[in-house]
């Protein structure tokens, strides 16, 4: 005897199934296309994911792409941890870009409000520049924010990395144009057209580890604008911002300075597809202060070459 909600079930996993296909098929069509690119992996769960996929596209063959990580030195610990034990286990190779080296040798300067995520944009573009990577994949969703949107699939950038929205090509079913000129890249989004539900469901069915900091666990966190923020090199709390230990999570990962901290008792899987089922708030826009800064603030450093 069948239930109302078997019909349901089997409709996600065909979802997810298309999503798999689309995702693999796209990693194929680079790998023919590209002779130099490279995967940005900073240990999330949607880089975590775009590697899991790679790595089943190209099965039993080993991902011919190197990944990228540019390095804030604001980053968690579990997550540096998570993403050296995945190099090694999947005898990866690995390109690391240090914020601080750029701001050592004087090509940055800190910010006056310690955020390093903007900062990132320099050295990503220095490191594409100098590897001649001319294809690079990041795990940005259409779901996440307004400038997500509007891109496609393959991204066409210019010669100094920047992205120009009317130069957007359009993409008619699963044919993607990946021509361009010496010197300009094309940033690829296999995961565009996934939601958060999405990958955790497919987390869920795939068994995929991710860093212990995206399941509640104690740790002592502290407000301001509204987000619970930790303590680490970015320094904080300041005066006047008591420390509270309390049991949170975190639904993204970027720079400890301004990626924020949410109450949650989500410990397991199934428990976060639960939570994220039931908020309307996307993750970027809950816990990411870099995207408060205005309206445009996502679209403004992605015509600069950010992702």
């Amino acid at each position: 005897m069948t239930t109302l909600a078997e019909p349901a079930v089997d409709a996600a996993q065909d979802n997810l199934a298309a999503l798999e296909s689309e995702a693999i098929h796209i990693f194929r069509e680079v790998a023919g296309e590209f002779d130099r690119p490279v995967i940005l992996f900073s240990g999330g769960k949607d880089s975590t994911l775009l590697l899991h996929l790679a790595i089943k596209a190209f099965w039993p063959a080993p991902v011919p792409f190197p990944l990228l990580h540019v390095d804030t030195g604001h980053n968690f610990d579990e997550v540096l941890d998570f993403r050296d034990r995945v190099v090694e286990k999947h005898n990866l190779r690995l390109v690391v870009a240090k914020v601080q080296d750029w701001i050592d040798d004087g090509r940055l300067e800190e910010r006056a409000d310690g955020l390093r995520n903007p900062l990132q944009t320099t050295p990503l573009l220095d490191t594409i520049s100098g590897n001649k990577f001319d294809a690079v994949f990041g795990g940005g969703r259409r779901d996440e924010e307004r400038a997500r949107a509007k891109e496609r699939i393959f991204s066409l950038r210019n010669s100094f990395g920047q992205w120009e929205p009317r130069r957007q090509r359009p993409e008619l079913w699963n044919l993607y144009n990946g021509r361009h000129r010496p010197g300009e890249q094309v940033r690829v989004f296999p995961l565009s057209n996934w939601t958060e539900a999405d990958v955790w469901n497919y987390i869920a069915r795939e068994n995929v580890e991710l860093p212990s900091i995206y399941y509640a666990h104690q740790r002592p966190v502290y407000q301001r604008d509204g987000m619970w923020l930790t303590e680490g090199p970015w320094g904080g709390p300041r005066d006047g911002e008591a420390v509270h230990d309390l049991t949170v999570r975190y639904r993204t990962v970027g720079d400890g300075s301004c990626t924020g901290a949410i109450e949650s008792t989500a410990a397991t899987v199934a428990d976060v597809i639960a939570e994220v089922s039931a908020s309307r708030l996307t993750e970027r826009g809950a816990t990411r202060a870099d995207d408060r800064m205005s309206e445009a603030a996502m679209e403004d450093r992605k015509r600069e070459g950010y992702f």
